[in-house]
């Protein structure tokens, strides 16, 4: 069992470090590279998402990502203390519409639907814990 963390503050040049972290964790599990990149869309789309709305005022939070390999799956968990928010609610984006017609927000959300196997949320003590599964074996 493979388990990796990375602290990264509420801010988008953090991002750099999120994608580091992603292709070094990749490297340690032998990860093909279309999976590390799967990897890196869905997390920095989840990451990027708790820096622009979990935290409405200027003030520095830290976010936790945790990855783990767990027997065949890679499972990483991204921890907050923002605004609590379940992105599992969000109603699926209906990619039949064209985009003009598309309502802004909620592809990202589809995009990570679409690269990892499963998606969970929840709260607890004051924090916002968002898992994100994906079978690699």
């Amino acid at each position: 069992m493979m388990k990796k963390q990375i602290i990264l503050e509420n801010r988008i040049s953090e991002l750099e470090g999120l994608t580091a972290f992603i292709r070094s964790y990749g490297e340690a599990c032998r990860l093909s590279s279309e999976t590390v990149f799967n990897l890196q869309l869905a997390l920095e789309e989840c990451v990027s998402n708790v820096i622009m709305y979990a935290y409405p005022s200027d003030e520095r939070h830290t976010i936790r990502v945790t990855g783990e390999l767990q027997d065949s799956d890679l499972v990483f968990t991204i921890e907050d203390t923002g605004i609590p928010f379940d992105p599992t609610q969000v109603s699926e984006a209906d990619t039949s519409l064209s985009v003009e017609d598309r309502p802004i927000g909620g592809l990202g959300i589809f995009l990570v639907r679409q690269l990892m196997d499963s998606m969970t949320y929840r709260r607890e003590a004051d924090k916002n814990l968002l898992t994100l599964r994906k079978r690699v074996r």
